[in-house]
Order: structure tokens, then sequence, then C-alpha cells
């Protein structure tokens, strides 16, 4: 952040937002808004990186297709015609408003190795630094199942972590979280302000988000909330019907100081703000501070860059000696167990058990790491000191399973003088 008031801002829209969920005709006004509302942000000196779904559905209108077929070669072609009409109605909008924005389509694939994660990071800034708006989706001409993200959402909160935002807005269909689904409950109540996304009681269950055009809902929004805020990225969940509402939030944000703010007192001055209508009705998921958030891009990305293909099983006292202040890499004698088949410098996470005898079960998952051996080659050496790897698989390339350096722990986990068992 260049200075307090000045922000890097990623913006999520779903397909909802861009495209009728009954005549698939591409939502034109909203569209128009949204490019209005992203320049006036611009104007006033704010970064914004814009993650867009659409691109499906755009390719569902264009050959006259009512329903997305199931065949992935079919999604993947309707994606490969929608994509350009998608990207070239925005430049068409932004270019009315004098605004130059630039593409970017990803796959997990695309960031799977760190240099190209750090290459994308580098585009992405430089883009930001000219003063273009990416626009940034997911490359379904060519994902499938092992490369995707999944859904926006997901890839939204790795944008912002990539380009390490201040602020990300998930543009949705209700105003913001509530404790139950407010369209069967009319007793649900608003959520204004959360401080931990995993302490949160609340239902969604599958119809309370989602459209027949997209394919996030209010969990995926939930499991965005929690990646983002993790690397100190405060989130919003507000209207997508109205995107002019960001205007008038970024504006509250600007105007107080929570510094020194309980998270009580920044409930009720934002519930206050609201019954004024100075403010419209949101949530906001507080980043965590700095002294806690994740802040190298390297364990960042093998926190979220890359899927894990298995599990290595720790206890309670190899985890302590993994996160202490002078940790050392992850040894064999520290591995109680291995689960998965994968390959050596693969991702794999992984999982607390109070005791080296508890049951796999017990397992807490709490971080990933790159190995330096495959799944089968350290169910023969876990247990054993380093000295004895050699002896047991003929060679020896590293007296570590994972190099310090390739170990990732999640920041909202107790530290380890604390036992994570204690209340598990």
């Amino acid at each position: 952040m260049s200075d307090t008031n000045s922000y890097i801002i990623v913006i999520k829209l779903g397909t909802s937002s861009l495209v009728d969920e009954v005549t698939r005709e591409p939502r034109i006004a909203n569209m128009s808004l949204i490019v209005e509302t992203i320049v006036q942000l611009r104007r006033q000196g704010h970064k914004i990186v814009l993650v867009s779904s659409g691109a499906i559905a755009f390719g569902m209108k264009r050959v006259g297709m009512s329903s997305k077929p199931t065949k992935l070669a079919a999604v993947q072609g309707l994606a490969s015609i929608g994509q350009g009409r998608l990207i070239g109605l925005f430049d068409d909008l932004f270019r009315q408003m004098n605004q130059t924005i630039g593409q970017i389509l990803l796959t997990r694939n695309d960031i799977s190795d760190f240099t190209q994660y750090k290459n994308a990071k580098n585009t992405l800034h430089e883009l930001l630094d000219m003063g273009v708006i990416p626009i940034v989706n997911e490359n379904d001409t060519l994902s499938v199942a092992e490369i995707k993200f999944g859904d926006n959402d997901t890839l939204s909160a790795i944008t912002a972590g990539m380009v390490h935002a201040d602020y990300l807005f998930l543009m949705t269909d209700v105003q913001c979280l509530y404790t139950d689904n407010p369209r069967k409950n009319p007793k649900a109540e608003p959520i204004l302000v959360v401080d931990k996304v995993d302490d949160l009681v609340v239902k969604t269950d599958t119809e309370s988000g989602g459209s027949q055009v997209g394919t996030g809902g209010m969990t995926t929004k939930l499991i965005a909330a929690g990646l983002a805020t993790n690397v100190g990225v405060t989130t919003i969940i507000t209207l997508s019907s109205q995107p002019d509402s960001i205007l008038s939030i970024v504006a509250n944000i600007q105007s107080m100081d929570r510094s020194d703010l309980s998270i009580e007192a920044q409930t009720k001055y934002i519930a206050s703000e609201i019954k004024a209508n100075k403010i419209p009705l949101h949530t906001r998921f507080l980043g965590l501070p700095r002294a806690t958030k994740i802040i190298s891009d390297k364990r960042f990305w093998l926190l979220h860059g890359i899927k894990t293909k298995g599990a290595l099983y720790i206890d309670q006292l190899c985890y302590e000696a993994l996160t202490r202040k002078d940790r050392a890499g992850l040894l064999p004698v520290g591995v109680v167990a291995v689960e998965g088949n994968f390959h050596e410098s693969e991702c794999v996470s992984i999982n607390v058990i109070p005791e080296r005898s508890s049951p796999l079960s017990e397992g807490l998952e709490v971080g990933t790491c790159r190995v330096n051996y495959s799944a089968i080659e350290i169910n023969l050496i876990k247990g054993l000191h380093s000295s004895e790897i050699e002896t047991v698989l003929g060679f020896a390339d590293s007296e570590y399973i994972a190099h310090r350096d390739n170990l990732a722990f999640q920041p909202t986990l107790p530290p380890s003088t604390e036992s994570l068992f204690d209340n598990h």
C-alpha cells in the first residue's frame, strides 16, 4: 500500500453479475456500472484487479445453448467462444472511459512452479504500475479438474495474495453473510464484521448461494475469505447488483481509523453507518495483522498455489520443532505415517496427531511442504535417523524429507509453545 489513502483492490465478479440466468443475455447496465465504479476507483489513486467469470455463459449464448453441457471438451469449446466476447465487451466499455485493460488467463498449472508464480505476480504488478486494469479469469479452454482452481472465488483470493492486495471484494447475489439462509429463514441475522473465519457458526447449505450459470456459493466465498485474510487481505462480501456500493465502502474504510478499535467497536460503528444509509449492508472479514499474516511469497505459494498430492503425519513434538524460531527441516524420524501416492518434489499436506500412537483420524492439517522423496521412499525411512537413509534406500539425496525453505504452516494456528490439541 503506497499510502493510507491508496489501496490495491481485487474485485471478483461471478457469472450471475454479468449474465441473466434466464435469458443468458449480458447484463449490459450492470457491467457498465461496474466499469464506471472501477474507473472512479482508479481516478482516486487505487490500483484495481478484476477477477471475472462468465466465459462459458457467454459462449452458451453465442451458440444458442440453454444448459451447460457435461462433456469437458464441449465446456472448453464454449469457454473458447465466450472468452473473446467477454473480454471484447469489457474492452468496449472501458474504452468509453479511456481506460486500458489487460487479460490474464490462469490455471493452477501456470503457477505450479515458483518461477512461473513469480512471473505471473510480476506481470500483474507491472500492469498495475502502468495504470492498466488486469482482468483475470481461469483458462477454462484448457483447464481440467487436476489443474483447476475450482471456482473464481478461490482464484480471486490467490490473486489478492499474489499482488499483496489490501482489499478483496466478493460480489454476490446477497447483501452480506447471514447466520442462516435468509431466503429460507426470515430470522437470519446479518454478520457485519468477522475477525476469524474459522470461528464462524453459520449455515451455508448448497442452495444458499450460486446461480444456474455460475459455480460459486457462500461456502466458496468463506473459503476464499479465509485464504485471503491469512495474508492480511480484508475481504468484503457485498451485493453484485449494486457495484457502485464499493465506492462508499472504500470511502468509509479510508475515514475510519481502526488501529485501536476492538471488533465490537468496529461492528458498532459500521452498524451505525449502515443505519444512517451512509454505506450499504455488507460483511467485512478482517485481514490478519502484519505480525501474524503470511509475508513470504513462497509460503503463500506453497500453501495455496499448488495442489497437494498426499499427506504426511507428524506428532506434536515434531510440529513444535518445525515451527520454532530456529527451526530445521522435516527429518525422517519426525514422520509417523504417509498417505497417498506422490513423487519427489510434489507438494503434500502436513498433519499433526497428538502422539505417535494416536489414530490418523485425529490428524489436524497444519501446513504443506514439497518433499525430497517419494511416498514409497518415505514409507521406508519414516521414523529413522537421517544417517540410515542410504542404508535403506541405497542413496541419500537429502537428510531432510522436506527442507525448511519448502515448509509452510498456516498462520492462524496456535504458536508451537501451546498444544494444538488442548481444545481439540
